[in-house]
């Protein structure tokens, strides 16, 4: 397994938890509701985002520099980081419900950069051994065994 195949099934999980979202943001009762969705959203894309940067994003680093795709891709978490914590300090629950939207339509558009460019760059960039070492500290920090 390599590392990107690794992001790729926690896109797809993630991308399960943004279709619940899309469609249980704007039922929201009440702002608690939408405070609790952010701030479970917040945990994981966080965690996700931190794997992401330390693994992959400083092997290309290495290989690359710091600027370019790699550098558009941090500053993409550093902005869905931000709209979260819009959601969390929003104090009408219209508002949130927006700023919600506008982070599920943000993480969409940046996983989509990640799977179309910095993915297939990283595997164009890297070799097969860096791809899987790098697989296999992922599943060590999941706690995921992998053969």
């Amino acid at each position: 397994m390599k590392i990107t195949d690794a992001f790729l099934a926690e896109h797809a999980m993630l991308y399960a938890q943004f279709d619940y979202l899309q469609q249980a943001t704007p039922a929201a009762a009440n702002l608690a509701v939408v405070h609790s969705q952010a701030a479970t959203m917040t945990a994981t894309l966080a965690s996700h985002a931190h794997l992401e940067d330390e693994l992959l994003f400083t092997a290309l680093d290495a290989q690359m520099g710091p600027m370019g795709p790699v550098a558009v891709m941090r500053m993409e978490h550093d902005q869905i980081e931000a709209l979260l914590e819009q959601v969390l300090a929003a104090q009408e629950l219209a508002a949130a419900q927006r700023l919600m939207q506008q982070t599920l339509q943000l993480a969409r558009i940046h996983f989509a950069k990640e799977e179309q460019v910095l993915f297939p760059m990283a595997q164009q960039v890297l070799d097969e051994r860096t791809l899987t070492q790098l697989a296999g500290q992922w599943a060590q920090r999941r706690g995921v065994p992998i053969g």
